[in-house]
């Protein structure tokens, strides 16, 4: 099963534009050790996001070995997003299985979205905050450390 959202007209492959620049041309199935090396995840957490659900049904190959899409990755592009947002796992979880239970769950997602928007939003300003701060102390020990060199004997 691959991962799509549609809304009406409209069909929402949950992630950004492809990535091409990471996947070679024309290929639309991977192993787990080639998606690990594009998505920078162990085989190990790729296994235990399908065990959770929050991966979606990965395709096997006659032998067992899983192989993954373009789409996954597109879907493992967005989990990515969604844990430097700071969304909590079980979130993420209830989001993938959101957007597979189909249309009727678009308020919910929106929903569960919009609230991980304002918890990022609130993070940023604290970020700026600090930020703030660390610029005042390199300031002040910049101009500390000018004065002691001006006043150092020659």
């Amino acid at each position: 099963m691959t991962v799509m959202e549609t809304t009406g007209t409209r069909t929402d492959t949950c992630a950004g534009p492809p990535r091409a620049d990471r996947r070679p041309d024309g290929q639309d199935s991977y192993t787990i050790s080639e998606v690990a090396a594009f998505t920078g995840l162990t085989a190990h957490t790729l296994r235990w996001y399908e065990r959770i659900g929050l991966m979606p049904h990965i395709d096997r190959s006659h032998t067992g070995q899983r192989r993954y899409s373009n789409r996954d990755l597109d879907w493992l592009d967005l989990v990515g997003k969604l844990r430097l947002t700071g969304m909590p796992v079980a979130d993420m979880v209830r989001y993938a299985e959101l957007v597979r239970e189909g249309d009727h769950t678009y308020g919910e997602r929106y929903e569960l979205l919009e609230q991980t928007r304002r918890d990022v939003l609130s993070r940023i300003a604290e970020l700026q905050d600090t930020l703030a701060v660390l610029d005042r102390k390199i300031a002040f020990y910049g101009d500390a450390g000018h004065a002691l060199a001006s006043e150092r004997p020659r």
